[in-house]
């Protein structure tokens, strides 16, 4: 139920102001505020924090990438904050080859550093493998979180624009 209205989020924020391109610090940062509290539950206290810089993107490209970003924040309140007070840290850096993100919380970390086989993570590496052309890695920081770390070859986000 959760994942679902963190989705809705998604796309009624995308299609408010669906164009060619989309100014996605704007987008995100209206949408990582409200997935953090949606995926909240009882005890889990979350704050967030965004840095770095998205830019336009292509609005082919926007949706899935904050599909995708969706998922993570949701897993990492869900999951990794679950019962606890933390932070979940977005980090965006985009360069004209390449746009990579780190998704990092200061939660409990994956056991074992075991990337879990559920729903949400095959919904993230769909769309930033499948999607986006890009690649995805998990990375547990031993006794303060994961660190999910998405990158993106600029090439297929200027093919949008053609």
């Amino acid at each position: 139920m959760r994942r679902v209205s963190a989705i809705a989020v998604v796309h009624d924020t995308l299609s408010e102001g669906l164009t060619q391109t989309v100014d996605f610090d704007e987008v995100f940062d209206r949408v990582l505020k409200l997935v953090a509290e949606v995926a909240a539950g009882a005890g889990t206290r979350a704050q967030t924090r965004s840095s770095g810089t998205f830019g336009k993107l292509p609005s082919a490209y926007a949706t899935p990438l904050a599909l995708a970003l969706t998922e993570l924040v949701t897993n990492a309140v869900e999951h990794g904050l679950a019962g606890r007070e933390g932070t979940v840290e977005i980090e965006a850096k985009r360069t004209s080859a390449r746009l990579t993100v780190s998704v990092r919380d200061s939660g409990v970390g994956l056991a074992e550093g075991q990337v879990g086989r559920g729903l949400g993570t095959q919904i993230v590496r769909t769309l930033i493998q499948g999607e986006l052309g890009g690649t995805i890695d998990w990375q547990t920081i031993m006794g303060s979180g994961t660190v999910v770390t998405i990158d993106i070859p600029m090439r297929w986000i200027d093919r949008a624009k053609s």
